[in-house]
């Protein structure tokens, strides 16, 4: 079922779907790319067989509304959104699974929303710094690209960059992006005040934190981080870079469905 709810903040609409049966899970793609992401991969194949699963377009992607001003893209603003599809759908608390940045606003939710969340699921995450992170993660330059050639020359900058083509799902959601909306989204959340570690060492809500260990920055936070949590755990995906630790769909469903098993063990011997 597709569906589409506005943040009640400043009416941006919202697109999200939702398919399967069992518990509520939610999956919270990231920059650049659309719900349709967890579909092209396979995720909601597979994830659809045992759960409630919502999927939505974060603001400025896919289906969502597309503002191209950088106020628009406020870390207060993504978690009213992802407040906005779960009180639209009426569900209580969720397993949540962010990759990237849907990551990051999933340790937001988990800090200052955590009766929201049954747990939280992290896939190449960070709390740090994104001050020059969009360079980092893409390629120096993806201002011009974006504002000179549009997404198609910004998919040809990452490409190069990477010295090998993009995954064929990713390169069709970027293509599909509006750049100016994706040049104000990368503006906004570059300026964006970190989490720090601190916080996020509070955060009580059980959370798995993956990342490749071609993934430097995020590998070295989420391991700490989860070491520091009080119910945090950790697992690398051998041998994937930022750009590509969606791709082991089994492994990493395999990952979440243990940990979530675990968690249910955990409280019902309690």
């Amino acid at each position: 079922m597709r569906a589409t709810t506005r943040n009640p903040v400043d009416g941006t609409e919202i697109a999200y779907e939702v398919g399967g049966e069992g518990e509520p899970l939610l999956l919270v793609h990231g920059s650049g790319l659309s719900k349709g992401t967890w579909r092209g991969l396979g995720y909601l194949r597979d994830l659809e067989r045992d759960f409630t699963v919502v999927s939505l377009d974060l603001r400025g992607h896919g289906r969502s509304g597309k503002p191209h001003d950088a106020a628009s893209y406020r870390p207060e603003l993504f978690v009213g959104d992802v407040d906005a599809v779960l009180d639209a759908e009426g569900l209580g608390p969720v397993h949540y699974v962010g990759y990237s940045f849907g990551a990051r606003i999933g340790l937001r939710v988990a800090l200052e929303e955590p009766e929201r969340l049954r747990t939280l699921t992290t896939i190449g995450g960070s709390y740090g710094d994104m001050s020059q992170a969009i360079s980092e993660t893409f390629f120096p330059g993806w201002q011009e690209a974006l504002r000179s050639g549009g997404m198609d020359a910004f998919v040809d900058g990452w490409s190069a960059h990477r010295g090998r083509p993009v995954d064929p799902a990713t390169a069709l959601a970027f293509r599909q992006n509006d750049p100016a909306a994706l040049l104000a989204y990368f503006e906004a959340i570059e300026g964006e005040e970190s989490l720090g570690m601190a916080a996020t060492a509070s955060i009580a809500v059980p959370t798995l934190l993956l990342a490749g260990t071609d993934d430097t920055r995020r590998y070295e936070q989420s391991q700490e981080a989860a070491k520091r949590m009080p119910h945090g755990r950790f697992f690398e995906l051998v041998g994937q870079d930022h750009g590509s630790s969606l791709l082991p769909v089994d492994e990493v469903t395999d990952l979440v469905r243990t940990f979530l098993e675990l968690v249910a063990a955990t409280r019902a011997a309690r």
